[in-house]
């Protein structure tokens, strides 16, 4: 059986943990540095696992040695903005916990390949790259599968139609500035262009871009974790049975659409390697030129990290 890491065992990670051990996709190592916390979630998943009909082995720990061997390592811990936090001390204090996350589980995982879920995504996606000097096709950033299941979802509300019919493609940063490519994305096949006014198209792309903090604001506290547990766990399928799933994930660009030194959304081929390949699609001037202007934000955000971080 092969072996996942979960690092954080908050709402996100437990619910990576569920996907993947219920699927019987890998034994689990919950780990997280509140004690009991990993530990009581693991056995409460672990006692699932009859009822489920999974025979997969579920484990929380405080202590990264008990990560070691781990064929995925991912990273969800962190912690969210609260009021009176400024963005600059969310990203100085996630980039924080990323390192530290990164360094414990690269000395006993130094074969794995790390799949990042803490935001800002795309700018801890770069930090771990930067943080365990492993090559980038074995770094990949998990934002991508969300925002496009997430546009599938509004798609399907919108015409009555079967999700399972839908193909989406959102691409860019994880944030304001996401770019979905309706021209991508489809019904059974048939571009969303053919079956929508552009008005309706637009107001499904704004809803997408604004699908997490949708959530926030009805939940009122705390943020989204189903979808985004199952969105690491379908990119942790692929990996881990060489699936090579075309999926929209944060992968490092070097020259592909004109982009190179970040990690941002692009269609990627996902194997047992981790990246297998970027697909570079033929794109409008309009949609270069939002990809551009996402991919600049993403640039600005890692140089302000880097600052704070040296500044530590």
């Amino acid at each position: 059986m092969k072996k996942v890491t979960v690092a954080g065992a908050g709402n996100v990670g437990a619910t990576v943990a569920q996907y993947v051990a219920g699927k019987g996709i890998a034994d689990v190592v919950l780990v997280d540095v509140v004690e009991g916390l990993p530990q009581g979630k693991a056995l409460d998943l672990y006692e699932a696992t009859p009822l489920l009909g999974c025979d997969c082995k579920i484990e929380g720990s405080n202590d990264y040695h008990k990560t070691a061997g781990s064929d995925i390592v991912v990273i969800t811990a962190g912690i969210a903005r609260k009021p009176g936090m400024s963005r600059d001390d969310l990203l100085k204090t996630n980039a924080q916990i990323v390192q530290g996350v990164a360094r414990e589980t690269l000395k006993h995982s130094p074969e794995a390949i790390f799949i990042v879920v803490t935001n800002p995504l795309d700018v801890m996606t770069y930090l771990t790259w930067q943080t365990t000097k492993l090559p980038t096709h074995k770094i990949i950033g998990m934002a991508g599968v969300l925002d496009s299941a997430r546009f599938q979802t509004f798609i399907a509300m919108e015409l009555g139609v079967s999700v399972e019919d839908i193909k989406a493609m959102v691409l860019g940063g994880h944030g304001d500035l996401m770019v979905p490519f309706p021209r991508f994305s489809t019904v059974c096949g048939i571009p969303i262009t053919e079956l929508l006014p552009p008005e309706r198209i637009e107001s499904l792309c704004q809803r997408t871009r604004d699908g997490g903090a949708e959530i926030v604001s009805l939940l009122k506290s705390g943020s989204a974790f189903y979808a985004p547990g199952a969105s690491v766990a379908m990119m942790v399928d692929s990996v881990l049975k060489n699936k090579n799933r075309l999926l929209p994930c944060a992968v490092y660009a070097e020259g592909q659409y004109g982009i190179s030194g970040i990690y941002i959304g692009l269609p990627a081929i996902i194997s047992q390697e981790g990246l297998k390949r970027i697909i570079e699609l033929k794109l409008t001037s309009q949609e270069q030129a939002l990809l551009e202007k996402s991919a600049t934000s993403i640039k600005e955000n890692i140089d302000s990290m880097n600052k704070l971080l040296v500044a530590v």
